[in-house]
């Protein structure tokens, strides 16, 4: 796969879904918002998986498989689970970019097995990784080191900000430097930290969104590349509100991917008449 440039799904793009759609797919009688095809470079929905079955995963795909741009087997999932190479193999021909967790490279870091790390993650076919430090502060330089040698080996590198300790309060100066600093390393992409809870990084501990810290993530100039963590549906929501309907959304949830898709386009409550004439991205809801 052409991981030079970061888009996703491009050398998959020629590749069909092998599950069949009615030939009037969607209806089309409705005014939606506008959203792209794959290989998307904006409007991306980064899912997580915390233990799907090749089984599940061939279901979900039959349903929500156009909708999903980056698959992520979360934390240290993918190093135990024995359907790893058919689950990657699956999703590589579907134009789905497969993602490493960032956690376990930051074990593989304190371990001294970075090396192998990487072995394994070629030998597996994953073609993207997440550089994180949200479990482990690594030493300064670290991390975009990290970044830098994925980058040399072809990989399209989702580098994570933000702490996983929900006693660290998000610093808006922090965040931006690190983000400028992951790019200039190589970073094709930027991860905002929410985790799988959307309890952390740039939520508080009740799930409401960081008002001033989204503020200037979308104001810097490297918007276009942040990806928000986001796993609940009323921070779907508040983003979509407050960025459009073509917002990088990750941490989602494998149930929740077609009702992502329904929130993008205003075909639910929450986000009603979205993306049309005086609606979409009219500031920050929390």
């Amino acid at each position: 796969m052409g991981a030079s440039n970061g888009g996703v799904g491009e050398s998959e793009s020629r590749a069909q879904p092998c599950f069949g759609v009615p030939s009037a797919f969607p209806p089309g009688f409705l005014q939606l918002p506008e959203r792209p095809a794959r290989p998307r470079r904006e409007g991306l929905t980064h899912v997580l998986d915390k233990g799907c079955t090749l089984g599940g995963l061939q279901d979900l795909l039959r349903t929500s498989g156009q909708w999903i741009d980056i698959w992520k087997f979360g934390w240290g999932t993918s190093y135990v689970d024995p359907q790893l190479h058919a689950k990657v193999q699956l999703l590589r021909s579907m134009g789905i970019r497969v993602c490493s967790g960032g956690t376990l490279l930051e074990i593989a870091w304190r371990q001294g097995r970075v090396d192998a790390f990487f072995e394994f993650v070629l030998d597996a076919g994953f073609d993207c990784v997440e550089v994180s430090d949200g479990a482990i502060e690594l030493p300064p330089g670290a991390k975009r080191r990290l970044i830098e040698r994925a980058r040399r080996m072809g990989l399209v590198v989702l580098a994570e900000v933000g702490s996983k300790d929900p006693a660290k309060v998000a610093q808006a100066g922090d965040w931006l430097a690190e983000v400028a600093g992951d790019i200039d390393a190589g970073a094709h992409w930027i991860v905002a930290e929410g985790r799988e809870s959307g309890t952390v990084g740039l939520y508080n501990a009740a799930g409401a969104v960081h008002q001033s810290l989204l503020s200037l993530l979308a104001a810097s100039p490297h918007a276009a590349r942040i990806i928000y963590e986001a796993p609940q549906r009323a921070q779907q929501s508040v983003l979509l509100h407050a960025l459009g309907s073509n917002v990088n959304l990750g941490n989602i949830a494998l149930d929740d991917v077609l009702g992502l898709e329904t929130l993008r386009l205003g075909l639910r409550a929450d986000t009603l008449g979205i993306g049309l004439a005086g609606t979409e991205g009219d500031g920050v809801r929390v």
